[in-house]
């Protein structure tokens, strides 16, 4: 499907890589896609017993690519792939965990909501510039982070687009622990190795209990799905996205 995400088995643990370090893991179509197959894949299988999500060094994920959202701006379509991956998220059977590393933006920080335990580096700075693009929250974030954050550091994190440090993201409870560069993957999959060897119908069990309903989830991801195409149609985004893409070139 792409080679910009790699897919590993380290014993029950499927790791699930993005691997676009040019683009600082600028999430493509294709690389949605690739992580929605593995996710429903290793659920399907019942060798995997827990999901974990890397980056690269220094780059977890600058969040979407933003000429697919260009393309959707200027009057193109597409981006069932980006939803299709964010209800598998919603859905995962099994225990998610990630390793966080430098650039985390946009999906690269709302992903972590729905992980069951984030560790992340000094270095690493959280930021949804959402509103900034003239978008609005997706990944179902405008339900999870005041739940997960407080309100007024999910408004902080979600509207004013505030970047939060390892440590805030810490105590405010978005992550599980701050680790150095060098143990970043071992303190992950060390995690994941305890996760995996829980008995796993309990743990299913705790983890159902804990996260509650889903419906609710699924059904806020699907709203903020409907808005986000609606802004990505409009002439505040477009001009925004335009903007942006400019100031790059």
């Amino acid at each position: 499907m792409t080679d910009h995400i790699r897919i590993e088995r380290r014993g029950a643990v499927q790791i699930i890589r993005m691997n676009r370090p040019d683009k600082k893991n600028a999430l493509t179509r294709a690389m949605y896609a690739a992580m929605c197959a593995a996710l429903r894949d290793g659920d399907a299988d019942p060798e995997v017993r827990a999901h974990v999500f890397l980056g690269v060094p220094g780059a977890f994920s600058a969040g979407n690519d933003l000429a697919d959202f260009l393309v959707v701006a200027t009057g193109g379509e597409g981006g069932d792939e980006v939803w299709d991956f964010l209800m598998a998220l919603a859905k995962a059977e099994k225990p998610m965990l990630s390793g966080v590393d430098g650039i985390a933006v946009g999906i690269g920080t709302t992903l972590n909501l729905h992980c069951d335990l984030t560790f992340a580096t000094p270095r690493t700075v959280f930021r949804t510039p959402f509103v900034d693009l003239g978008l609005v929250p997706e990944a179902g974030s405008s339900l999870l982070a005041p739940q997960v954050l407080g309100r007024q550091d999910a408004f902080a994190l979600l509207a004013l687009g505030e970047g939060f440090s390892a440590e805030r993201a810490k105590a405010a409870g978005l992550i599980h622990a701050v680790v150095g560069e060098d143990e970043l993957e071992s303190a992950v999959l060390a995690a994941a190795d305890a996760v995996a060897a829980k008995p796993p119908q309990a743990l299913k069990i705790a983890r159902d209990l804990m996260l509650g309903p889903r419906e609710p989830l699924l059904a806020r991801i699907a709203e903020e799905s409907d808005l986000f195409r609606q802004r990505l149609k409009s002439d505040e985004a477009r001009a925004a996205l335009m903007a942006f893409m400019n100031r790059k070139k």
